[in-house]
């Protein structure tokens, strides 16, 4: 499909709007104008100005772009592969053998795809967790693949066969910076992507200093079962590297004592709960960041493993988080009568939280006069399920999925309409995808190939340190708390 909007103004009409906002105002048969790239009114019976594209909403839900804050995009060519992975044979396929084997096209064909999945699904904004980057020619790869899908994303940039103070301090990745990422560019945004593993001489304070020099916000993996815990919190607060910029990724097994120093700091969390409950990270923490005051975004991780949507991630965050209050209570032969966790809240996960934890609340996030105009409106005609909607929060946590995603409106520019995307060759995407697969498939063997799906596991790597990038190994003991 075409995009025959051509700058026109665009308004949605008689939609029921979830705006956001502070005051998580609710409007019924109501409009939203757009001009250029920005929201420019939200009301009833709003006048269409002339050659407006009006976009009927009537018996759907109008609602702000969501926002992915962690997702490892260039693993997606690989969709579904390690369904039955742990965490331990994830870390053996990517991190000890066979991710060493991705060329930069294969980084632009897993990014290609994920970017077009993710604005599908209506995730107009998606933190790509780069941690692929073996090179600075792997970095273009994956610029160059999210630059050409009309999606807002975040270029988080890592390199999983490198310590991250041998590769934040090259020449290389200086160079990628200066030439590919520019300041007060929203459409992409950066980060810098690594671990801190807990070694005491903490190694990772070079790759902190720099993204410090740079300007740049640091997302970590942390409170991750066997690989990072307490050891790295402690370490970066004691060093002054925790910012209201940080985004610690899962969080799921660290002690009160870490948890207040997020607080303390004004970090979020972006909490992956089909990850954390299928992988093996740590119980999704949501309980216990609401409990400290943690701000938290929501993200889907891999499609490797799950589902490229914020609809799974929100009902799993819900189930996980209301199935834990329940089982407390059971254990003191109690009962709960009122969910702490309701499903307003996740909706705001996964849009307004997401703009909080990457600094872009003044631009998306909500649906407000003056904002960018990220816009879903989830419609379908077709379906059973999308009517009646009585509690829009509990349809768009509960009922709703990637199918219902009628138009999506990103910077201004529709890329979705009536569930078909807007000017995407997903036919090249398909030729890219499968020349990676033949690629992977001709490297390993298919005998290989066959047997990643459920690696061996070396008995030296059960619990030792993940990462190859240092030799540090604390024993056992580390992971006993």
């Amino acid at each position: 499909m075409t995009d025959m909007t051509d700058g026109r103004p665009v308004l949605f009409r008689n939609g029921l709007v979830l705006t956001m906002d502070d005051a998580y105002s609710v409007l019924p048969r109501a409009d939203v104008l757009v001009l250029g790239d920005r929201i420019a009114e939200v009301g009833v019976g709003l006048a269409a100005p002339d050659g407006a594209v009006e976009i009927d909403a009537d018996g759907g839900i109008v609602m702000p772009g969501m926002i992915d804050t962690h997702r490892h995009m260039w693993q997606t060519a690989m969709r579904g592969y390690g369904a039955d992975w742990t965490l331990t044979q994830y870390f053996v396929w990517y991190y000890l053998e066979s991710g060493k084997l991705f060329r930069p096209e294969d980084i632009h064909a897993g990014n290609l795809l994920a970017a077009i999945e993710a604005v599908d699904a209506g995730v107009t904004t998606t933190v790509d967790w780069s941690h692929g980057l073996q090179t600075p020619q792997h970095a273009d790869a994956a610029v160059d693949a999210l630059q050409s899908v009309p999606g807002r994303f975040v270029l988080a940039y890592g390199n999983i066969q490198q310590g991250p103070w041998e590769w934040a301090t090259s020449d290389g990745f200086r160079d990628f910076v200066r030439r590919r990422i520019s300041t007060g560019n929203d459409m992409l945004g950066f980060q810098m992507a690594f671990d801190v593993t807990g070694d005491p001489t903490f190694p990772e304070r070079a790759a902190f200093e720099v993204a410090r020099e740079l300007g740049v916000p640091v997302t970590t993996h942390a409170g991750v079962w066997g690989a990072t815990n307490d050891d790295g919190i402690r370490l970066m607060h004691e060093n002054g590297f925790m910012t209201p910029q940080t985004v610690y990724v899962h969080a799921a097994t660290l002690t009160h004592d870490s948890y207040h120093r997020i607080a303390a700091t004004g970090g979020s969390v972006s909490v992956s709960t089909e990850s954390e409950q299928s992988a093996g990270q740590g119980y999704p923490p949501t309980w216990t960041l609401r409990d400290h005051g943690i701000g938290v975004s929501l993200s889907m991780d891999t499609s490797v493993w799950w589902s490229g949507d914020l609809f799974s991630a929100m009902r799993t965050t819900l189930g996980a988080d209301r199935s834990r209050e329940h089982m407390e209570a059971h254990s003191r032969a109690d009962t709960v009568t009122h969910l702490h966790l309701r499903a307003e809240q996740v909706v705001d996960w996964a849009t307004r939280g997401g703009s909080r934890a990457l600094g872009m609340d003044s631009l998306v996030g909500s649906i407000e006069a003056g904002k960018k105009a990220d816009i879903v409106l989830l419609k379908n005609d077709d379906s059973p399920v999308m009517f009646p909607i009585l509690n829009p929060y509990g349809h768009v946590a509960f009922q709703a999925q990637r199918g219902d995603v009628d138009t999506v409106m990103i910077n201004g520019k529709l890329v979705k309409r009536a569930h078909r995307l807007v000017d995407i060759d997903l036919a090249a995407a398909r030729r890219k995808v499968g020349a990676t697969i033949e690629h992977l498939i001709g490297a390993m063997g298919e005998e290989a190939w066959e047997k990643g799906m459920n690696p061996d596991v070396p008995e030296t790597k059960v619990m030792d340190n993940p990462y190859t990038y240092t030799e540090w190994n604390a024993g056992s003991a580390q992971w006993k708390h």
